[in-house]
């Protein structure tokens, strides 16, 4: 998937989604709430879509309490979707939060980050909340020894240079499973892993044969501890968010590379949110900032993305590496970047690279026949 749901983009095969696999094996499936893969819900395949105006705890969570509590039949598979902690943040709970909350490290600590990032907790106290009360719910039903929970989010935080971003501020996400199969007893694994383990992950916990042209794969021996880690690079790649930005990566436990492909060497502004830490870096002149075509980070010495090695001689073997690596990546993935520019989908919103913000109006591509 290329782009934005809300935008125009979809999968390119919508049959090939979980729930598909799922009902084959003969659960029931269902969603309530925020989810990215669709602007119509109805066509992903689930069983049951709820259907609500708002994607807020405060709405999402009861209905899917009382889907858990009385499903149409079991087992079943539930998506639970919470927009928090998507912008707008809610308001900061207190003074103090607002006056003394840290910002992320690649944020100046300034009056604006700490209230940004006050709004930020106060969201996430209320996901929290949202998420506590599921799984209380799953206590009183009585199911949650034989209930897998994954709990994860989409993307980084919502800040500049996270979020639509391929530094790990972007790509990290919250990843927390609990249940049979060994997901138990407050384990951190530092392997790497992915989102696209966890399809392979549920059908091998619970016994059906993945689909042929699957990738990712299991966590469940991790959990067995019968390896120490079930790969030894992550791929990653962002093409248009709220404007075009092509750019691929490949990230091992010690090094980083990231490669642009549209020729420009200015952020793409649109593709932040807006923000009090945003308005801050553009006080500060961000969108005259230098971004160079080809990054290369060492994460063990240098956490923090900020230092670009790749055009340090000294680290020429290893930029040869990761650019190796990364082409094949493409290549076997058949990227459509190998061949040039990637033209958007008829119909689909885009906004100019650059502009400043993505509420600004956006442009609907069509195709000359």
């Amino acid at each position: 998937m290329l782009g934005l749901a809300h935008r125009g983009f979809s999968l390119n095969d919508y049959s090939r989604h979980i729930v598909h696999t799922l009902h084959d094996a003969g659960y029931w499936t269902g969603l309530v709430g925020e989810q990215h893969i669709s602007k119509r819900p109805d066509v992903i395949g689930y069983d049951h879509v709820v259907k609500v105006d708002k994607h807020h705890v405060e709405t999402v969570a009861p209905i899917a309490c009382d889907l858990i509590k009385d499903p149409p039949s079991s087992p079943f598979f539930l998506s639970v979707g919470f927009f928090e902690t998507h912008r707008e943040f809610f308001e900061p709970t207190s003074a103090r939060d607002a006056l003394y909350s840290r910002p992320p490290e690649n944020l100046p600590d300034l009056p604006e980050t700490r209230r940004d990032i006050a709004a930020f907790k106060a969201s996430a106290r209320s996901l929290d909340q949202g998420v506590g009360t599921v799984l209380d719910a799953l206590n009183s039903s009585d199911i949650t020894e034989n209930t897998l929970v994954i709990f994860t989010t989409d993307h980084g935080l919502a800040f500049p240079g996270a979020k639509a971003t391929l530094y790990d501020r972007g790509l990290g996400v919250l990843y927390i499973l609990r249940g049979p199969g060994g997901f138990t007893g407050g384990r951190v694994v530092d392997a790497l892993v992915s989102h696209l383990d966890i399809y392979p992950t549920v059908c091998d916990l619970i016994g059906v044969q993945p689909p042929p042209w699957l990738q990712g794969e299991s966590l469940l021996p991790l959990m067995r501890h019968e390896v120490d880690e079930v790969r030894d690079a992550l791929f990653a790649e962002a093409t248009f968010h709220a404007a075009y930005e092509p750019q691929r990566a490949v990230r091992t436990k010690r090094w980083k590379y990231i490669r642009r492909f549209d020729g420009r060497d200015r952020p793409v502004l649109p593709n932040t949110d807006d923000s009090l830490s945003k308005d801050v870096l553009l006080r500060y002149g961000w969108g005259e900032w230098r971004v160079d075509e080809e990054q290369l980070f060492d994460l063990v010495f240098d956490p923090n993305e900020a230092a670009n090695l790749a055009y340090d001689p000294d680290r020429a073997a290893v930029l040869e590496e990761m650019r190796d690596r990364l082409q094949r990546w493409m290549e076997e993935t058949e990227d459509p970047l190998l061949d040039g520019p990637v033209v958007p989908p008829e119909g689909v919103e885009l906004n100019d690279p650059d502009g400043i913000s993505p509420e600004e109006r956006p442009i609907t591509t069509s195709i000359r026949a």
